[in-house]
């Protein structure tokens, strides 16, 4: 495991894993694998049954916290720093020494079912699942992080053991504001960590789908309307720019989309730009929900300005604001440790600088409207487009979109 050390001044000591490989790493029929490996972690290690577990974290107020995304596994405890030397051995065991029990194995697998029929409920992850489809296709970024019905169904518990024999394997990194610990000082770190051939990571992913429209039918007068491409990893030099982009799209009431949809027209009930941190290529979205009576309307306009961002120059007043939006953006994400180290620890694992986000201040002085418009044109040229609507609405958004492609 790489282990670093990172001064935060509170009362509070913490120290966060991450694990590479994690959702991508599911099998085609056992997508969510991952997730319940995840869950299963935590339930206990060495000597202690969940139970145990659970009363010894909360005898000491401490908290454990675990999430497996599409790069990787996250596995955060934190508690008070006088408590904190007793505790962090814990996470040390539940990755070398997890229980791993079958009985524990079957609650998770429940429960991880029962987290994809609840995740249907939700129009936006319907929309964005049937996206991902159509943009990374068999890819494994094309899954849901929960996995799907049958594929659960599907696991069986030596299934699990044998993916935590691959898990083992897996690199692990760890960052703690524990100083008891001698771990390498992150400022200590050689540029020559960070130094990635980000083409040769970019072609391991890229696909070409020709089908560019997906629609879902809906009884519900609610529309969900989702645009976007495939772009590049976040360790990319074309990444920055594509961060500008969103903050001039999305980022509060100066923001395009605001004025378009919300103060000049009054039409979505929600818009936004989503462009997560991903190892490959991520994916750059609009999303916008509106009423149905509203959709021909609204789609014509997000049309519009998908066009604009690949035919004009954003001008120097609304770069300089963009600019100074995306500065505030990597402040605001950086109000608690918790925020801080997984931010970082995310950095390290991509192979970035862990202080890229305090270097971006300068990185984008020199960062101009025509890059921009270059890298635009780089990645959204050809968008594909999902729907989630009445069958009404859907025919009339097929149409409009048919004309334009």
């Amino acid at each position: 495991m790489y282990s670093y050390y990172i001064k935060i001044n509170n009362n509070f000591s913490l120290a966060n894993i991450w694990i590479d490989g994690g959702t991508s790493c599911d099998k085609k029929d056992k997508k969510g694998i991952n997730q319940i490996l995840c869950s299963l972690l935590t339930r206990g290690c060495n000597k202690y049954n969940n139970y145990e577990f659970s009363d010894l974290l909360d005898s000491y107020g401490a908290e454990l916290k675990y999430e497996a995304y599409e790069d990787g596994i996250s596995i955060y405890l934190k508690s008070l720093s006088e408590y904190f030397e007793k505790l962090y051995p814990l996470l040390n065991l539940l990755i070398e020494e997890p229980n791993l029990y079958e009985k524990d194995f079957i609650y998770c697998q429940n429960e991880s079912l029962n987290n994809v029929i609840k995740s249907k409920e939700n129009l936006f992850n319907i929309t964005y699942d049937n996206f991902k489809k159509i943009i990374y296709l068999d890819n494994p970024y094309s899954y849901n992080c929960l996995g799907d019905e049958e594929s659960i169904k599907n696991i069986k518990y030596n299934d699990i053991l044998n993916e935590y024999n691959s898990f083992k394997k897996r690199k692990k990194y760890l960052l703690t504001n524990f100083a008891e610990y001698s771990f390498l000082n992150l400022k200590d770190i050689k540029a020559s960590f960070y130094d990635k051939n980000v083409n040769e990571i970019k072609s391991k992913l890229f696909v070409n789908n020709k089908n560019k429209y997906i629609e879902h039918y809906t009884n519900s007068k609610q529309t969900i309307i989702i645009i976007g491409s495939q772009t590049c990893p976040h360790n990319s030099k074309d990444s920055l720019s594509l961060k500008i982009l969103e903050s001039y799209l999305s980022y509060g009431m100066s923001s395009l989309l605001f004025k378009v949809f919300r103060e000049n027209n009054g039409l979505t009930y929600d818009s936004g730009v989503f462009y997560p941190t991903r190892k490959f290529n991520a994916p750059f979205l609009i999303y916008i929900s509106v009423s149905e009576r509203n959709a021909s309307l609204t789609l014509k306009l997000l049309l519009s300005i998908w066009d604009d961002l690949l035919m004009k120059v954003i001008n120097k007043d609304e770069l300089s604001i963009a600019k100074l939006k995306l500065i505030g953006s990597f402040f605001h994400n950086y109000r608690t440790c918790e925020e801080i180290t997984f931010r970082k620890i995310r950095l390290l694992s991509l192979g970035m600088d862990p202080f890229y986000d305090e270097k971006v201040e300068d990185l984008l002085k020199t960062l101009t409207s025509e890059q921009i418009l270059s890298v635009s044109r780089k990645y959204l040229k050809s968008p594909s487009i999902s729907i989630s609507g009445s069958k009404k609405v859907c025919k009339n958004i097929r149409e409009i979109w048919n004309k334009k492609n």
